[in-house]
């Protein structure tokens, strides 16, 4: 009797369910073929001795870790690659994507360029409980309208980012003629030490937002046909979990079962549009073996992987994307293209090599050449960072963004010959100290006076010495003279001037 009731509580447990959509037995049996498909590929590939986009993302290093070595395994020579869909979950806390993010968008571009499917989860469900990862407290909790509207805004910047990934190259090389796998076509621009011709075909995209299968979801449905295949002691021993129980806040019940939610978008996505990657940075594992393990219980089929990349850190250790003011964005609302040029063009040389693996799409042998120019003599210092700036700041905000980072970055250097105009400095007023002065305050006003009034400088004699230093520019002119007042032709199109000290610190004055 008893086995019969437990046999029977198991049927029930396994029926199909309107809202979950957890397999019947039939569609077991299917996702066990497809499964049993999968891992037949991948022995298959065992033999290989061509790269996979794991070998691409691994060189590159952007490989933290992996939960199973099948998922790195190559297509064996004139065998299909295995297909691969990745996704990776980008949650509405904020209006804009920030550096962080960047990651996850350049491997899944990586995805894409090596003919798989990548995919783009925007957390309109799960931004409403909050990540407790990496986090030393509960995130603030937003209102259902600004998690509406973060999403949006994240979902336009996403297909505008993930539709600037360079497609792979096509080239040739002296030596054998052979056509190579469609895998290896996709990575043209990291190949080294290939003499084959290599074309490839660029992998598609698209972006989801997990909001649209909870929505319908209930508690009671969640707890019996998901919570119910989590055990607890494996959930408290994750690692974002026990930093955060061993802090003084604690965490609450809400933070805690965040992993099972993110566990289930994998679930659901696995089991309905054949999703069989997930990938995230190395803060996300404990979340993300959670989805493997729910797929493993509850739909009793293999074929599921996680990767994680390592977090965005400069060489000291502390995070990149962190700045005086702020997170790094990646919207231009949020952040200029100049700004977000300056910031890679500042990266210390220890760093930059490393970031243009990570962050570009140049090949590596490009960037192993960029490595030892710099130790050459006549190296001209920040040259690779100006590649680093221009390559990242092409993906993130275009050709067309670029342009305007790179104008703006020659007409505000000081000495620069190039003529100002008003849009230019307007463009980048938001990032620098700016103020607004009546026009009779500023016309025939001694310039060391305004370069102290406006806070350019402390004091009057700090700019008398800074003069005497060649070192204060208006309009990018060197001024030579303390008594120099301010005309009429100095006002750029009679609205706007700009000061600096140095080349870093400027000063936009509007004039009103």
């Amino acid at each position: 009797m008893a086995s019969a009731a437990m046999a029977a509580s198991s049927r029930a447990l396994l029926r199909p369910h309107r809202l979950l959509l957890l397999p019947d037995p039939r569609s077991r049996r299917r996702l066990s073929a497809i499964a049993a498909v999968s891992a037949n590929a991948a022995a298959a590939a065992s033999t290989a001795v061509r790269r996979s986009v794991v070998d691409v993302l691994r060189e590159r290093g952007l490989v933290e870790a992996t939960t199973s070595e099948a998922l790195g395994s190559s297509p064996s020579a004139g065998g299909q690659q295995q297909q691969l869909k990745a996704y990776c979950g980008f949650d509405p806390t904020a209006e804009s994507l920030h550096l962080g993010n960047l990651l996850g968008l350049v491997a899944l571009s990586w995805f894409r360029r090596c003919g798989h499917t990548a995919v783009a989860l925007v957390g309109g469900a799960t931004g409403r409980v909050g990540d407790p990862s990496g986090k030393s407290a509960e995130r603030p909790e937003l209102d259902l309208a600004a998690v509406a509207a973060n999403s949006d805004a994240i979902k336009s910047l996403i297909a505008q980012i993930l539709g600037r990934a360079p497609e792979p190259s096509h080239y040739s090389k002296s030596g054998k003629n052979a056509i190579l796998d469609e895998n290896e076509h996709a990575l043209a621009n990291s190949c080294q030490g290939l003499s084959e011709n290599v074309g490839g075909k660029m992998g598609s995209f698209v972006i989801l937002d997990n909001y649209d299968w909870w929505k319908d979801i209930t508690l009671l449905d969640f707890l019996k046909e998901v919570g119910k295949f989590a055990r607890v002691g494996t959930m408290v021993a994750k690692e974002s979990v026990k930093k955060r129980l061993n802090s003084e806040d604690g965490m609450s019940y809400t933070e805690f079962t965040y992993q099972l939610l993110q566990g289930y978008d994998f679930l659901y996505m696995f089991k309905n549009m054949g999703v069989n990657v997930q990938i995230g940075g190395s803060d996300q594992w404990g979340n993300i073996t959670a989805g493997t393990d729910l797929i493993r219980k509850i739909l009793q089929v293999e074929g599921a992987h996680g990767l994680t990349f390592p977090l965005l850190l400069k060489s000291d250790g502390t995070k990149f994307g962190k700045t005086e003011d702020g997170a790094i964005w990646l919207s231009s609302k949020m952040l200029s293209p100049y700004k977000f040029y300056q910031y890679f063009f500042s990266v210390p040389d220890v760093d930059v090599i490393r970031f243009m693996k990570i962050l570009t799409f140049l090949s590596l042998d490009e960037i192993l050449e960029l490595e030892k120019s710099m130790k050459r003599p006549g190296y001209v210092p920040n040259t690779v960072q100006r590649i680093l700036a221009e390559e990242v700041t092409r993906f993130v905000h275009g050709q067309e963004g670029l342009e305007e980072a790179l104008k703006a970055t020659q007409a505000l250097r000081p000495g620069a010959q190039t003529q100002l105009d008003s849009q230019t400095i307007e463009g980048i007023a938001d990032d620098v100290p700016s103020c607004s002065l009546p026009y009779d305050q500023v016309l025939k006003s001694p310039l060391v006076d305004l370069a102290a009034s406006t806070g350019l400088l402390a004091s009057k004699s700090a700019v008398r010495r800074l003069i005497k230093q060649g070192g204060l520019y208006l309009n990018n002119i060197k001024i030579d003279s303390e008594d120099k007042l301010v005309e009429e032709g100095d006002i750029v199109d009679g609205k706007v001037l700009l000061l600096s000290a140095g080349k870093k610190n400027k000063m936009v004055v509007r004039i009103s």
